[in-house]
């Protein structure tokens, strides 16, 4: 994620005595200066972290104490949940991260932002709509009605079919005590890498801090769903209506089949394969084949390179 600023929220408005003042979010894989932050329980591997920040807003979990190290140069907020409270932090100050149109110019039956950047050769269709905030490489094609919002970056030689929309935020939600929905606003981009494919009415959610990835010449069927933070590793093939949950991964040349959902922060290894319709709740190692409901792997050399998908 590029250091940049959404938002000014003064610490001591949250942590009482405090005097840092907090321009964006950032995640425990990539932490930043300045951020607002959170840690659950349920990983205390990370707390190590925090010691190499500074000026960040932490909400902690009260059932640890906090780090000397963490405390000296962090206002932190220790709470029950600090999942909920970050969303709550939204929440109380109106931040709603929601993408602007900004000022747009028409092209070929097309609205595009003016600050948009667009390679030579690419083919954009009537009927698309391509935000301020994105960049388009060389020789790629943009299918009639597609949608492109928010911070996205996409490569050389990419193929985005019909109607498709990328950069829309994902579900990312939390409940308060009274069982009450409380969003999170979703700051990450969409980064598309060079030689991808992207079918019709398929879905490619922003990320929620970091960027959502396609990584290089991987394949996404149309009517597939790809939520925030999902990486889908190089030449992988993601086939029509597969759902990629939040934060799940494929690793090289993997194959996700039709009908599958992937849970979150599952990851299909490289290599591997997931059977029509299955499941997957657990990694599935690399090389291997699963199937059914929940998935489950069978058999190694999911992917024979003479002879290609066994599906």
């Amino acid at each position: 994620m590029e250091d940049l600023h959404f938002f000014r929220v003064h610490t001591g408005e949250e942590v009482p005595g405090s005097d840092y003042w907090i321009t964006r979010p950032a995640s425990i894989g990539h932490p930043k200066n300045g951020a607002v932050m959170f840690l659950t329980e349920g990983h205390p591997e990370w707390r190590g972290v925090f010691e190499s920040v500074s000026g960040c807003l932490v909400f902690w979990p009260d059932v640890w104490d906090v780090p000397e190290a963490v405390s000296r140069k962090n206002a932190v907020f220790p709470c029950r949940n600090p999942h909920l409270e970050y969303c709550r932090f939204f929440q109380r100050h109106g931040i709603t991260g929601l993408c602007m149109p900004g000022e747009l110019c028409e092209r070929n039956g097309s609205h595009i932002g003016k600050t948009a950047k667009i390679g030579e050769g690419t083919v954009i269709f009537p009927g698309c709509f391509i935000g301020g905030d994105v960049s388009i490489g060389e020789d790629c094609y943009i299918g009639p009605g597609v949608k492109i919002l928010g911070r996205v970056r996409i490569g050389n030689h990419v193929w985005i079919r019909e109607n498709t929309v990328i950069g829309m935020d994902g579900m990312t939600t939390d409940r308060d005590g009274e069982g009450h929905p409380v969003p999170m606003p979703q700051f990450g981009g969409v980064v598309i890498e060079d030689g991808v494919k992207i079918g019709a009415l398929a879905v490619i959610q922003r990320g929620a801090i970091d960027d959502t990835v396609l990584h290089r010449g991987c394949k996404i069927d149309s009517l597939a769903l790809i939520s925030h933070n999902v990486s889908v590793g190089e030449e992988s093939i993601v086939v029509g209506t597969a759902f990629l949950f939040g934060s799940a991964s494929t690793g090289r040349q993997a194959q996700v089949s039709g009908g599958c959902m992937v849970g979150n922060y599952v990851r299909v290894g490289d290599r591997a394969s997931l059977g029509m319709g299955s499941v997957a709740t657990k990694d599935i190692p690399d090389g291997w084949i699963a199937y059914g409901v929940p998935a489950r792997p069978v058999r190694q050399d999911a992917l024979d390179p003479e002879r290609g998908s066994i599906f």
